[in-house]
């Protein structure tokens, strides 16, 4: 006779033997049925979906109106640029970038009585960007190669749909020109392994120094050289800090002079986590000493930039922005603006900025 404990005991042990043969039979089952899963294509095969490459296309509309009867029209507006990007993975170890722009060859409409009659209603392509980016070398390492944006400063490397203003800050239009700073060659980036867990990224960057900017020029033998290394802090668990430093040094004519240009950028950002979810603060500042020796001396200039933002609500923004900059060619002349920037995020593919500008 057996014990009631034990007999449960039993049974247990039973319905437990039968579920588990119930349950090789079941997967005994499905492993036949199951269709044979054919290798994913290797190579530069068409028939691979995930090497396809992603493509976007972006356009920037704009109207402006300004109360300086001297300009060439107090008005316009219609579509300013249209850019067409494509980025691929080549293999688990590369990827591919390239923007194409086609851009308004208008002159600013408001820069003078005669701006931007000419070619009114002319787009032309621009390839803005087309480079090549490693992303498995040891030691931290990453290279890009081909024709980029120089990660100067903060915003260099930035396109202008994705800035949170309407306009590129003087700084970077007096000293860069409009496009900002960019040009064909090598770009080499270190993650920093240091030992007070930070982030820190070191990058060096060689480029031909063929494009023409208001402080650099093509025409001569001499490359372009820049450095770049940023510093990324947790402040709390809502705030953080970044703090960059640049430095670049190239030739502005052909007869080899040549500019040298320091630069800081700072960028401090807080947004709680936890509460208040469409409630940040953002603030960026950049500042830039440019030595731009000609063969009687040098002229030193400074330029800066610095824009606060505040979320109102979950779409909402409200920026401000004071500009003051120099010229890399005359100190004693220079230019003030500020300026009131109104963002509504209509959706993720969508902005939609209203922006007053004074100076």
């Amino acid at each position: 006779k057996v014990a009631p404990a034990a007999q449960d005991t039993l049974d247990e042990a039973a319905l437990e033997e039968e579920l588990r043969r119930a349950l090789e039979e079941e997967a005994d089952s499905l492993t036949e049925q199951a269709p044979s899963v054919a290798p994913l294509p290797r190579g530069g095969s068409s028939g691979g979906r995930t090497l396809n490459p992603r493509i976007s296309v972006v356009g920037t509309f704009f109207a402006a109106g300004t109360g300086n009867q001297a300009t060439a029209k107090t008005y316009d507006g219609g579509l300013s640029e249209a850019e067409i990007s494509l980025n691929a993975y080549v293999d688990p170890y590369s990827k591919a970038d390239f923007f194409v722009a086609f851009r308004h060859e208008t002159e600013d409409p408001f820069e003078g009585p005669d701006s931007g009659i000419a070619a009114e209603g002319e787009f032309a392509p621009e390839l803005e960007e087309a480079f090549f980016t490693t992303l498995s070398l040891p030691f931290g390492l990453q290279i890009k190669a081909g024709k980029f944006r120089s990660n100067f400063g903060k915003i260099n490397q930035t396109h202008p749909h994705a800035y949170n203003f309407l306009d590129m800050p003087r700084m970077y239009v007096n000293f860069l020109g409009e496009e900002g700073l960019g040009d064909r060659g090598v770009s080499v980036n270190w993650l920093v392994p240091n030992p007070l867990d930070f982030y820190q990224e070191l990058t060096v960057e060689i480029t031909s120094g063929a494009v023409e900017s208001p402080s650099f020029a093509g025409g001569s033998n001499k490359l372009l050289y820049l450095g770049h290394l940023k510093n990324f802090f947790d402040l709390t668990e809502n705030a953080t800090l970044e703090l960059g430093f640049t430095g670049v040094v190239g030739p502005h004519n052909g007869a080899g002079n040549e500019t040298r240009i320091g630069a800081v950028d700072v960028t401090y950002r807080w947004k709680p986590l936890r509460r208040n979810r469409y409630q940040s603060v953002e603030w960026m500042t950049e500042a830039l000493i440019s030595e731009h020796r000609e063969p009687g001396g040098t002229i030193t200039s400074r330029a800066l930039y610095s824009f606060l933002r505040y979320q109102l609500a979950r779409r909402w923004f409200l920026g401000a922005r004071f500009d003051y900059s120099e010229f890399p060619d005359n100190r004693h002349r220079n230019e003030k603006a500020y300026s009131l920037i109104l963002s509504f995020f209509a959706t993720e593919y969508q902005k939609i900025e209203v922006q007053y500008q004074h100076g």
